[in-house]
This record gives C-alpha cells, sequence and structure tokens, in this order.
C-alpha cells in the first residue's frame, strides 16, 4: 500500500504525528521530487549526524556514494509507483561511516508525484549482539587461561625473583645490572597476570539501583585533573533517564576505561574533545544466558572523541583479549570492559572513523522493586 499524506485539514492536531515519528527507533525521511529532504524524524538527525535544519538544505545524494544501491531503489520507485523492500543495502560513505548496513523500505507518496517516504532499519544492532556473544566467550576463555596461570607460573617467578635478589649481592657491579633486569621483567609478568586473574573472578556482582550521571560525573573529575587534562569534556545528558542496576564502582572502572582511550587518541589534537552522553532508546531487547525472556536494554551511554580512530583491521577484535595499538599495551583492558558490561547484563560496540570513535554502551534499567527496597532502607536508617 502506497504511503499517503493527509491534508492539514483532516489532521486534528499535527504535532501529535510528529512526536510518534519521533519516537520510531528507525530513521525516516521524506524526499521530493527532487530528492530534498523534506521532513525527517529524530531518529534520522542520529543517523546521518545533521540536525533538520541541515537536512533540510540536503538531498538524499549527498550522504550516499553516487553508486548507492539506494539510489537505484528511488529510481525504481519513481518508475513504477509501488513501494520496494530491499535487505543488507550499504550505505557505508565518508559521511555515515563504515560498515553502515541497513534494510530499507521506500514508499511512494501518492499525493506528491515523485515524492517517497524512506524508512532505514539498522541491521548492525543484530550483529552487535552476535559479536558481544563473541567477545564474552574471549574472555571465558581468559578466564580459564588466568585459573592456570596464577597457580602455574606466579610461584615459579617468585623464586626466579628470589635467586636474582640473592644473586644481587654476590656479582660485580656489570652483572647487576642484569640481575636487577630479571626483577623487573619477573614484576611486569606478575602483574601481567594479576590483570588476568580479574578474569577469573566469578563472584556474584554487588548490584544496586545507580545514577549513572553521578559515574560519569565522577570520571571526568579524576580524568579532568589526570590523564586526560587540557582536553574538553562535552555532556549530552538525558535528565529523565531511569536509575541502572549496577555495581557503581565497577561502572566507574569501566567508563575510566573508556575515557583513558578516548584521551590517549585524541592527545595530540588540537582541539582534542570527548563527548560523554546518554539516551533513553526503547525497543532494544537481547536473549542472554539464564534469562527466561528477551532483556530491555533501553540505556544508551556513550563516550566518544575526536581522535585519529581504530584501524578497520581491528575493530572487529578490539574487545577479544591481547588486541591493542598501543606499543606497551596488553590488549586487556577493553576485554575487561566487555566482561563487565556482559556481566551486567548489557552489550558494548564501538564504532570509529577518522576524527569520531564512539563506544556506546546499552544496558537494563533498574527495576522498580530494587529502587523502592533502596528507598525503604534509606528511610529505616533515616528513622
Amino acid at each position: 500500500m502506497a504511503f499517503t499524506l493527509r491534508k492539514k485539514a483532516e489532521l486534528p492536531d499535527p504535532g501529535r504525528a510528529l512526536k510518534v515519528l519521533d519516537t520510531l527507533r528507525d530513521p525516516v525521511v521524506l524526499i521530493d521530487a527532487n530528492d530534498f529532504i523534506a521532513f525527517s524524524n529524530l531518529e534520522a538527525e542520529y543517523f546521518f549526524s545533521s540536525s533538520q535544519g541541515q537536512l533540510a538544505k540536503s538531498k538524499i545524494q549527498d550522504f550516499v556514494p553516487f553508486s548507492s544501491p539506494l539510489l537505484a531503489l528511488i529510481e525504481q520507485v519513481r518508475e513504477h509507483e509501488s513501494p520496494v523492500n530491499e535487505y543488507r543495502v550499504d550505505l557505508s560513505s565518508p559521511r555515515l561511516g563504515s560498515d553502515r548496513v541497513v534494510d530499507v523500505h521506500v514508499t511512494p507518496v501518492v499525493d506528491e508525484p515523485g515524492a517517497m517516504v524512506i524508512v532505514f532499519r539498522e541491521r548492525s544492532m543484530a550483529d552487535k549482539f552476535d559479536r558481544q556473544m563473541t567477545h564474552r566467550g574471549a574472555a571465558r576463555s581468559v578466564t580459564g587461561l588466568a585459573s592456570m596461570l596464577g597457580h602455574e607460573i606466579k610461584n615459579p617467578l617468585s623464586g626466579i625473583r628470589g635467586a636474582a635478589q640473592l644473586l644481587e649481592a654476590a656479582v660485580s657491579d656489570e652483572d647487576r645490572a642484569l640481575t636487577g633486569l630479571i626483577r623487573d621483567e619477573t614484576d611486569r609478568i606478575v602483574s601481567l597476570v594479576d590483570r588476568m586473574e580479574v578474569f577469573s573472578d566469578e563472584r556474584p556482582i554487588e548490584r544496586e539501583p545507580v545514577n549513572i550521571h553521578v559515574v560519569l560525573d565522577r570520571v571526568q573529575q579524576i580524568a579532568a585533573s589526570g590523564f586526560a587534562r587540557g582536553i574538553e569534556f562535552v555532556k549530552f545528558y538525558d535528565p529523565s533517564l531511569p536509575l541502572v542496576l549496577g555495581n557503581k564502582d565497577q561502572l566507574i572502572q569501566v567508563f575510566l576505561n573508556l575515557v583513558k582511550n578516548a584521551s590517549e587518541a585524541c592527545e595530540n589534537r588540537e582541539h582534542a574533545q570527548i563527548r560523554l552522553r546518554t539516551a533513553f532508546r526503547p525497543g532494544v531487547r537481547l536473549s542472554i544466558p539464564g534469562a527466561n525472556e528477551r532483556v530491555a536494554l533501553p540505556l544508551e551511554f556513550s563516550v566518544e572523541d575526536n581522535g585519529t580512530g581504530v584501524p578497520e583491521d581491528i575493530q572487529m577484535h578490539m574487545f577479544d583479549p591481547f588486541i591493542t595499538t598501543k606499543q606497551n599495551g596488553s590488549g586487556l583492558g577493553l576485554a575487561l570492559v566487555a566482561k563487565i558490561v556482559g556481566d551486567h547484563g548489557g552489550v558494548i560496540e564501538c564504532d570509529s572513523q577518522p576524527n569520531k570513535t564512539v563506544f556506546r554502551i546499552l544496558m537494563p534499567a533498574a527495576p522498580a522493586s530494587a529502587i523502592d527496597h533502596i528507598q525503604t532502607v534509606s528511610g529505616e536508617k533515616q528513622s
């Protein structure tokens, strides 16, 4: 069925229709006969990274390559005047970024010849969930490895370090440098094993309703006074966001790690900037191990920087252990972040291109029963 725009007189409240479109999780645009974007909903602004005012001055061709299959779909709809669905359409471009694969629905507007409505449905969300399961599998592999290393490596290392200390008192100054090297290297290996042992901690997480904005403000305060000194922080918070059910200390650890990576990625930029964003995204649900039904993940937290970006060849594996672009990095930081987020029932993904890298976390909201319990306990303490 072709899409028909009602006349303004037939709509008792035109603003209500716009509000409905703005609540949709899918980007929706209306283009006229000359391919100018005549209307866009709120999700389309996020999708195209442009405001409605900017979109209204643009053609759809301004955002996709000249050879994009989307343009062929538009011509097909104009020629046959009938709707078309197309799956796995690649819209990757310098403006939209890489790996932008979507399902597209194009419908002609009967009352406006040549005009049509385009609905985009990002396939990346399903792909993110698949990749998240891979990240969790990789973390479980490190868990087993960490348990083995703790018993089989740390004990011999302590013996090697002790022997080096004994030798140090009996060797010449020239050889003492070598015994010092042995001590330093054994200490470095022990430190690495200690970091890996975090993965083998399978104790249940102590969780409570947490205001994520308090966590992000704490992280910003720590970063701005230390490793991110001189970098501009910009905050886009949704003040009505529900509480998240989580462990505050672990969440601080997650965002400290992400902000540290962001600061290192843009530390040599002239106008280095880190953006902290929170938003409510209804409609996202995920099946996770141990749950009998799909879990809603409506809370979205993101850390964005304007640094150099992540090399394309490691983007698919950046949450795997031992994957790093840092010269002296261990490659365990992001793997630990993925483990903590997974333990909280959430997912994490990264979209990266030059001058823009976004780490995006989706998590469940705290149930009302948990919030009521905290309020009850707090009331009892005050009384």
